[in-house]
């Protein structure tokens, strides 16, 4: 017999900032952005994608090789990274861990209150903030060129070309 349960206790549906709710089963693992009943679209990001959906593969290895994590994760992947956007916009990041459902295919899910191509801009800038820190603990030369670099970078100019090379208005897309 099906167990009666609360309203809003099911750990698979995720309150959105802007009011609506949406179920984890109603996220496919190839879904960028979900269509909202308020009429905008949210970002959707799921643990198995890789870093890689944001930056370069390139990046996402020294990522990786250079950031000892202190948690369950063996190395630093997707859900270090939604857990700094969490950490910047905890009001706008809706997150369900729904690993307890077979049925599902993947085990934490996090939507935005804004779209796929916003998050891809917040998330490269917050990767760029990191790393100006980590350079900052390097000797001052290097620091001081990373800084220079980074003053150069255009963030939107980045993810327009990113977003074009990975073609992600197609379902498979493959790293850069």
């Amino acid at each position: 017999m099906a167990e009666p349960r609360v309203p809003g206790d099911d750990p698979g549906t995720l309150e959105l900032a802007c009011g609506e709710t949406v179920h984890a089963r109603d996220i496919d693992m190839g879904m960028r952005d979900v269509r909202c009943d308020c009429g905008e679209r949210h970002a959707v990001v799921v643990d198995v994608h890789p870093v890689s959906r944001f930056v370069p593969e390139s990046i996402a290895d020294v990522l990786r090789e250079t950031i000892e994590t202190a948690d369950e994760f063996p190395e630093f992947g997707i859900a270090h990274v939604m857990g700094i956007v969490l950490e910047e916009f905890p009001d706008e990041v809706a997150v369900a861990d729904v690993s307890e459902d077979g049925s599902i295919g993947y085990a934490i899910v996090w939507v935005t209150d804004f779209d796929s191509r916003r998050l891809h801009e917040t998330v490269v800038e917050l990767l760029v903030e990191l790393m100006e820190h980590a350079a900052s603990h390097g000797d001052s030369d290097t620091a001081s060129a990373f800084e220079e670099q980074m003053l150069e970078f255009d963030v939107e100019a980045f993810v327009e070309q990113y977003r074009e090379q990975r073609d992600f208005e197609s379902e498979v897309d493959t790293p850069v």
